[in-house]
């Protein structure tokens, strides 16, 4: 039987495998759930959600841990765990130091890589960063690479990659987002955190936006909303950082709701309500089409281009006017009557299939 091992250390990571391991599980195949605990507490929030555990969890999270920490510590701890375990395949996803760390770790055993929503580009190797190195890494290590979309699948192509190797599956976070529906009341637990829809959801937290950038979005989200009495509902990283720029700029701002980070079930309810949603989050672009929600992307570049081609999103870049006109835009724009253009629910059973169907 062939033994899988699923590796996740972020929230956005949980999110998009727990489907994966769940429909493992149905279709009656040896796999184990292993956690690297790179983001601790936001990781541990997510169990509950999808009713998982880690099988394994390797607990490399350290105060004020670095890039190179975090890539050192999975290699090494993946070695030793996996030593004995006889995996066929590891399966990584996205585009996380995790997932980046554990296909090199993986790769130097002689164990076949699977890599989940593969070939995604921004091309600029450092715009996401490291996310855009990440994920060029993983997928030259990657026996097989799970597309999400034909666009990806082309950049794939484009770099070089051999057909045979690269399979379009959908995007597992629409995947999760089905779970959610079936099994949550989503409109209730909104009204927990607002009751009124008369707001927009904010999330922001790269790496390549704290400082500057992210107070010019921040300024312009204050200068929209005071305008038009719309809300800001915003979760906040726990970055120290971010804190910092969104306590200077929204702190004393009475339409700002300020709330601390919420689990993905309570995440997904809030775009659910939304006007729209303004973000520099990856993974909220795939989410907001699955409710006919518009996206302000608040970043210089996108890898997941298809939000911007379908008319689901804008792309806003950092700077106060941008962010501000692409914000009004909004008003002026009604999200399309589309299908999701990153999955039907059904990405899971299509990664699962071609690893046992090829094993």
């Amino acid at each position: 039987m062939c033994k899988i091992a699923l590796i996740f250390g972020t929230r956005p990571e949980i999110i998009k495998v727990a489907p994966v391991y769940l429909k493992a599980k149905e279709m009656g195949i040896d796999i184990t759930f292993v956690c690297t605990g790179q983001h601790r507490e936001m990781v541990d929030m997510m169990k509950s959600v999808f009713n998982v555990d880690a099988d394994y969890d390797m607990n490399i999270m350290t105060q004020n841990q670095t890039l190179n920490d975090v890539a050192s510590r999975v290699i090494a701890e993946f070695q030793g765990y996996a030593s004995d375990k006889n995996f066929d395949w590891v399966l990584v996803q996205g585009d996380t130091t995790t997932a980046m760390a554990s296909a090199i770790a993986a790769f130097n055993m002689g164990i076949k890589v699977g890599h989940i929503e593969a070939g995604l580009r921004s091309g600029n190797l450092y715009d996401p960063f490291p996310e855009e190195m990440n994920r060029r890494v993983t997928d030259q290590l990657s026996e097989l690479m799970f597309a999400p979309t034909q666009r990806a699948r082309q950049a794939l192509l484009s770099e070089g990659f051999e057909d045979g190797r690269i399979i379009v599956t959908g995007n597992t976070v629409v995947d999760a987002q089905m779970y959610v529906l079936d099994h949550f009341d989503l409109s209730g637990i909104r009204k927990r955190i607002i009751e009124n829809d008369n707001y927009f959801l904010v999330t922001l937290h790269r790496r390549e936006n704290i400082g500057e950038r992210m107070r010019n979005v921040l300024r312009a989200m204050r200068k929209f909303s005071q305008e038009t009495g719309l809300e800001i509902v915003f979760p906040m990283h726990k970055n120290p950082r971010v804190r910092q720029s969104v306590a200077e700029e929204l702190g004393d701002f009475k339409l700002a709701r300020l709330i601390e980070p919420v689990d993905y079930v309570t995440s997904t309810a809030l775009i659910q309500g939304a006007r729209f949603v303004a973000t520099d989050s990856g993974g909220i672009q795939e989410e907001a089409p699955t409710f006919k929600k518009l996206v302000v992307v608040c970043r210089e570049t996108t890898e997941r281009p298809e939000v911007i081609d379908s008319h689901f999103g804008i792309l806003a870049g950092t700077s106060e006017n941008g962010v501000y006109n692409a914000l009004k835009m909004t008003l002026e724009m009604d999200a399309p009557d589309l299908p999701n253009p990153f999955g039907d629910g059904n990405a899971s059973q299509r990664i699962l299939s071609a690893i046992v169907g090829g094993n």
